[in-house]
């Protein structure tokens, strides 16, 4: 009973305590391990270390990333989220070179990096990034002119940095892979939000990137149809030009009312090989919705947080018969009251679905109500598109008399 009562936290097996201390956030397990030289040795665990979210802590200077990347930040680190201080009163630097290069070295195994209000004019190429890297957000930051362009790596680099990343993989029993930056940018995801110095010329840069088979713009009020039509996946007689590697292509403008359209998806009006998965929101539902017809590699197609009207959709969905998955989310539909014209071009609608395949259901969805107009409109596209899983998340309906 006595034991009992003389217990403290020193009787708990370390993995017990690593597991309470991972609940902790980065200013709370500096803190604690100031107590004593027990805790501060588990507070410097790799495991605690693995995601480190510092966009909540305001007001991080340089000094203190070196102290966090000095004493605390190691070969655990895999996802960093940092928040610049392009909105700070204080300003000034954030992220140097000497900092990044300490950072691809301390920490070979990044792979996910989120930045958030940060000023990266001082970084004149985004290859001084670690190389390890393949997801990066950039949110509310500012960039300079050309920063995703790539350069060619001279020799006697290409040769140092060989032998460097030989050495490691040595050491990690690991043999015959390429070093992702003798093969290039190795980012596989971009996620760019509220950006706005981000143009034409750094959506056509990223053409270069090999391995980019993701890309989400948000609010990137700067580019264009044209912009985009430049940059999209084309057969030439030189073979694919263009992001020929994008899979997935988020478009979506959020802007407040009054705020300046470039109605960017038209650009998707040219065709895109090999898109498969495309997400449209806001203002860019409608003009994305005119040019997803020429999309012929498109497989899911993915519409939020907008106004649509049910002709609408049907009138641009009845091209795409390879869809596999249609979602609305968060979507306002729209419907006139029903009238025998509206009826009878409806009813043409699904004829022309179903002479290009199978008739839809098994006769259960004549059971819906018929005053309900989400019920009509999933019949609707399930004859034009049989194939095609259907998904409403969020979804109203409002009459017009319009």
């Amino acid at each position: 009973m006595a034991d009992f009562r003389t217990s403290t936290l020193d009787y708990f097996p370390e993995n017990i305590l690593i597991d309470i201390l991972s609940y902790l956030g980065v200013r709370e397990l500096i803190r604690t391990g100031r107590v004593c030289k027990r805790w501060r040795r588990l507070v410097k665990d790799q495991r605690l270390w693995r995601v480190v979210d510092l966009t909540a802590w305001k007001g991080v200077t340089s000094r203190m990333l070196w102290v966090l990347l000095r004493q605390y930040l190691g070969t655990g680190l895999r996802c960093l989220r940092l928040r610049g201080l392009l909105l700070s009163a204080r300003g000034g630097a954030f992220l140097s070179e000497s900092w990044l290069k300490a950072l691809s070295s301390r920490c070979p195994r990044l792979r996910s990096l989120s930045l958030l209000h940060a000023d990266l004019r001082g970084l004149h190429s985004c290859q001084l990034l670690p190389t390890t890297l393949q997801v990066l957000e950039l949110r509310g930051c500012e960039l300079p002119q050309g920063f995703f362009t790539q350069t060619p790596l001279s020799p006697e680099k290409q040769a140092g940095m060989a032998s460097t990343a030989a050495t490691q993989q040595q050491g990690r029993g690991q043999t015959g892979k390429v070093p992702a930056s003798l093969s290039g940018i190795a980012i596989e995801t971009m996620v760019l939000d509220n950006v706005p110095s981000f143009t034409d010329q750094h959506l056509q840069s990223l053409a270069s990137w090999l391995r980019l088979s993701r890309l989400e713009l948000r609010n990137v009020l700067r580019v264009t149809a044209e912009g985009l039509r430049r940059s999209a996946a084309q057969e030439t007689d030189s073979g694919l030009n263009g992001l020929s590697r994008l899979k997935y292509l988020e478009i979506g403008h959020f802007g407040r009312p009054g705020a300046q359209l470039q109605m960017a998806s038209l650009g998707l009006g040219v065709g895109w090989l090999g898109l498969e998965e495309l997400s449209l929101g806001g203002k860019e539902v409608g003009p994305g919705l005119l040019s997803a017809s020429r999309l012929r590699d498109l497989k899911r197609l993915r519409l939020r947080c907008c106004k649509l009207r049910e002709m609408q959709v049907l009138r641009s969905c009845r091209t795409l018969r390879d869809l596999r998955r249609l979602e609305f989310c968060e979507v306002f539909f729209q419907v006139c009251p029903k009238t025998p014209e509206r009826e009878g071009e409806v009813e043409r609608q699904g004829e022309e679905g179903r002479e290009g395949g199978t008739d839809s259901g098994d006769g259960s969805d004549d059971k819906l109500d018929e005053n309900d107009p989400v019920p009509s409109l999933r019949r609707s596209l399930a004859a034009l598109l049989p194939q095609c899983a259907l998904v409403f998340t969020n979804c109203t309906v409002t009459i017009t008399s319009d």
